[in-house]
């Protein structure tokens, strides 16, 4: 038997059954696509969210690389999913989960209220979050400068100076974002060339309000009440400067959100979990993974749906 606890928000739902053919722990595109096929496909679902359905998309502004939608907003497209997860049937509930257990073909989840839900299958799809810099002044200008989310914290910096950080395609598109609300934006990329998809980079390099710092890090972040400075270090001479800032945009990779399973299943040392390529099942038979939280080279939201599917038509296949 395997019994870990996990955190989350207390909350009660009553109208939850006690059996489920799938309980799927994490409401993003790879959670709720599960739902939508594994309802679909007659089995009894459970989503358990115990933050925002739809998970990172709710904070994008727009979405312009998923099939059939030319632009969408996160939000929008977030709820379509969820929408569409209870058409078919899906339960979706917003109860945090305090424990786990697994015991032969019995998998049980605990909720926050106490109560005791099982299923034969679980799924985990919870997801990754933003990897943090690590450096002297992170945490404490966190909120007063520092931030993750262009589109939650964006407004705050109107006709201001920002930077940030890193050279992907999160970097890039929330840079662009950031155009359109301060008055410049600084890419600091440690690498002399963006890793953001051409089209991406194009936009940035065109922007008359975007400029960049290459072959630079971040050493220290300052301030006072609020961030007004970076200490940047130069990776190919090792000088360093002060750089005047207002505030600054962290985006330089993600984390996944495993740490609670990592007795459970196998992962990798970076914590994302190991999986079947072909079925995307875990170590631990009947526990399924799917979309950022596995161990894969893209993570985008339609790769996150397509895992979604896959494990649940894997998993109906070989459980029921």
């Amino acid at each position: 038997m395997v019994f870990f606890d996990l955190g989350g928000n207390k909350s009660s739902d009553t109208t939850l059954d006690n059996h489920y053919d799938m309980i799927i722990i994490g409401g993003g595109p790879a959670g709720l696509t599960a739902a939508i096929y594994a309802a679909r496909g007659g089995l009894k679902t459970l989503v358990l969210e115990k933050s925002n359905e739809g998970g990172q998309i709710t904070v994008t502004q727009k979405v312009e690389n998923y099939p059939g939608f030319i632009s969408i907003e996160g939000m929008v497209l977030a709820e379509r999913l969820a929408d569409h997860a209870r058409h078919f049937g899906a339960d979706i509930s917003t109860n945090g989960v305090k424990n786990l257990s697994f015991c032969c073909d019995k998998k049980s989840v605990t909720l926050e209220n106490d109560r005791q839900i099982d299923a034969k299958v679980i799924l985990i799809a919870t997801g990754a979050k933003h990897r943090r810099l690590g450096i002297p002044g992170e945490d404490t200008f966190d909120g007063k400068g520092v931030s993750y989310c262009a589109v939650c914290d964006g407004a705050f910096f109107a006709n201001k100076h920002v930077a940030v950080i890193g050279g992907g395609n999160s970097a890039v598109e929330e840079g662009l974002y950031l155009t359109q609300l301060a008055e410049e934006v600084t890419l600091v990329h440690r690498r002399d060339q963006l890793r953001a998809d051409k089209i991406l980079q194009e936009r940035a390099q065109s922007n008359p309000k975007m400029t960049f710092k290459w072959n630079t890090v971040v050493e220290k972040i300052e301030g006072d009440q609020f961030v007004n400075n970076l200490v940047l270090k130069n990776v190919e001479d090792n000088t360093t400067e002060n750089f005047a800032v207002d505030g600054v945009f962290v985006y330089i990779g993600l984390v996944p959100n495993s740490e609670l399973f990592r007795n459970l299943v196998k992962t990798t040392r970076d914590g994302f979990i190991l999986v079947d390529q072909q079925t995307l099942e875990t170590s631990m038979p009947g526990v399924y993974a799917a979309g950022d939280v596995i161990d894969k080279e893209l993570r985008q939201i339609i790769n996150a749906a397509a895992d979604g599917a896959t494990a649940v038509s894997n998993a109906i296949k070989t459980y029921f």
